[in-house]
């Protein structure tokens, strides 16, 4: 006899998805079970937020739908930053969860559906066991095709039915599981996404008006003589790296990302990295030249504009986004897929006699792109290193040549952000994994380490994280030790929540609601299994060549004593407006 549970869990598996982060009790114990019954490696998480974001951080590293699974009512609400982070970075995941029996709620149950609408989450809860495959299925069907965490909640008095029969799907909720199954690992962020996490498809766009604004498009390039190609988050994600290599080079246009679409143009010549406040100054020079910025699947927020700052007032700037909403910055938006509407347009630049801009050859000749690629690690700083305080700048420089070129940089929020932003590269967007950006929150970045290391074992796990943050999501140390996989956790402790400090204590706060005192972080560390050493000092580092000279087995942990005093420049310049 197969349980509904059960019947789940297999077309779960059946879908393709091969891994599940968890923490079980009454509501999900059954249903986990059926899951590694039916091959879904599973790693147990300390917490449910962090099991939430570690499949959301399996989901940014790999591409690959992951399953968070947690008990009903406690166990949901205690995903809630972590699902409402991974709705607004529209990750692909599966939250299964126990629910309220179909009979009717008990006194503790509380209304789940209403709780993930209010985070933008869609809700798939099958009541019906000959229904129960295809309902899974809509569910990973929703959360690949809109690209989001859709809710998959299992009526408590159903859980252990037994089924008569195994359900079987009807024929084009079979054939949806065989093409998700059939997928090559990393082509999910290949798909184009609808808009907003609804479960039917976006309607397509008419091809007249795209077409109309692709003209005006190449009305504005015929007039450029210096355009920026941007790439952002939804570009990466349409697969439109190489298609935007191309157009740069055949417009003779500079290249730059956003933040989430770190290490897009790795390594090309003409890239000028981040654009926004961890920009560097010979890049921000060059961003700010650009007469005409094509942004692909680029937000253009006030953090990639920086405030305003990073782009000249007088430059036209056209956002094509699969929304096609319009930022205020924007002077014209285009609703289309980034790859799709950038291969448009490079077939017509020769049609349109589009001439071919002297800016990147010019750019080169002045040295101006050695400088921007040279970026942060080529500027010199005053170290404000003393006191057995290390300068955050003085750390991270000599840290960068240390780390093992194929690594997953997981960064989670606080103003330390803006050091590893600024010196630590990776290779491609993929290799960054951003927890709390999108929902401005802290405490995820270790949750988020057992994520990445668990999707991406090829690549050394490389964590940076603040003092307030690592004791918020301290339980998920344990967890990231426990995996056993590549990890360096850098732990920039200030002993206090240094974003607030540098931002409010001016304004009137009262610096005492936001200072501590030290943890010693090494040796809890240690107290669960990992290597670790305090640093106060670059003499301090030597661990890091040790751990990777054997290997760079299990975790290292780096307690770094850092100095309070030092403003990264994102914030500096936030300051002083």
């Amino acid at each position: 006899m197969t349980t509904f549970a059960t019947a789940v869990a297999e077309a779960l598996a059946g879908c393709g998805i091969d891994h599940a982060f968890g923490l079980v009790g009454g509501g999900n114990i059954l249903a986990t079970a059926a899951l590694t019954r039916a091959g879904v490696h599973y790693t147990a998480a300390r917490h449910e937020g962090g099991a939430m974001a570690m499949a959301d951080a399996y989901f940014r590293a790999t591409g690959r739908v992951a399953v968070c699974t947690t008990t009903h009512g406690p166990g949901l609400a205690n995903t809630a930053t972590a699902l409402a982070e991974a709705a607004k970075n529209r990750s692909a995941v599966v939250l299964l969860c126990g629910d309220a029996p179909v009979a009717g709620p008990r006194a503790h149950d509380i209304d789940q559906s209403a709780l993930a609408a209010s985070l933008g989450v869609p809700v798939v809860r099958p009541t019906d066991p000959d229904t129960a495959v295809e309902d899974t299925v809509r569910a990973v069907r929703t959360a690949t095709t809109a690209q989001c965490p859709v809710a998959l909640f299992l009526p408590g008095d159903l859980t252990d039915r037994e089924l008569s029969a195994v359900p079987v799907a009807p024929p084009q909720a079979r054939a949806e599981a065989d093409e998700i199954l059939t997928l090559p690992p990393g082509a999910l962020t290949d798909r184009e996404r609808p808009p907003v996490p609804v479960p039917a498809a976006s309607p397509p766009q008419a091809h007249s008006e795209e077409s109309a604004e692709v003209d005006e498009i190449l009305t504005l390039l015929s007039a450029t003589r210096r355009p920026l190609l941007l790439a952002g988050l939804g570009a990466w994600r349409s697969g439109a790296a190489k298609i935007l290599i191309d157009l740069g080079d055949r417009l003779g246009a500079l290249l730059a990302t956003t933040v989430m679409a770190n290490g897009m143009f790795a390594a090309h010549p003409a890239a000028l990295g981040l654009c926004g406040g961890f920009a560097s100054p010979p890049a921000a020079a060059l961003m700010g030249e650009a007469d005409l910025v094509l942004a692909f699947g680029a937000g253009l927020d006030g953090f990639t504009l920086h405030g305003g700052r990073i782009l000249d007032p007088a430059a036209r700037v056209v956002q094509i986004t699969l929304e096609g909403a319009r930022a205020p910055r924007a002077d014209l938006a285009v609703r289309g897929d980034a790859a799709a509407v950038a291969t448009r347009l490079l077939d017509a630049a020769d049609a349109h006699g589009i001439a071919r801009s002297p800016w990147r050859e010019r750019a080169a000749a002045s040295g101006a792109l050695r400088r921007a690629a040279d970026g942060w690690a080529a500027l010199p700083h005053p170290d404000a290193s003393g006191g057995g305080r290390i300068d955050p700048r003085t750390l991270t420089r000599a840290l960068a040549p240390l780390l093992p070129a194929e690594r997953t940089v997981v960064l989670d929020g606080g103003h330390f952000i803006g050091w590893p932003a600024m010196y630590w590269p990776v290779p491609d967007p993929a290799g960054l994994v951003f927890t709390g950006a999108a929902f401005q929150s802290i405490g995820l970045g270790l949750a988020g380490a057992v994520g990445a290391a668990v999707g991406r074992p090829d690549r050394t796990t490389v964590a940076a994280v603040g003092d307030g943050g690592a004791l918020m999501g301290l339980p998920e140390l344990e967890t990231l030790v426990r995996s056993g996989r590549s990890a360096l956790v850098v732990v920039y402790d200030d002993a206090s929540y240094g974003f607030e400090e540098h931002m409010y204590v001016p304004r009137g706060a009262d610096a005492a609601t936001l200072r501590f005192g030290d943890t010693d972080f090494a040796a809890v560390a240690r107290a669960l299994g990992a290597r670790a050493v305090t640093v106060r000092g670059t003499a301090d580092l030597d661990a890091v060549p040790e751990w990777t000279a054997r290997g760079a087995e299990g975790t290292l942990l780096l307690d770094c004593k850092i100095s309070r005093n030092v403003l990264a420049p994102f914030l500096s310049d936030l300051l002083d407006r």
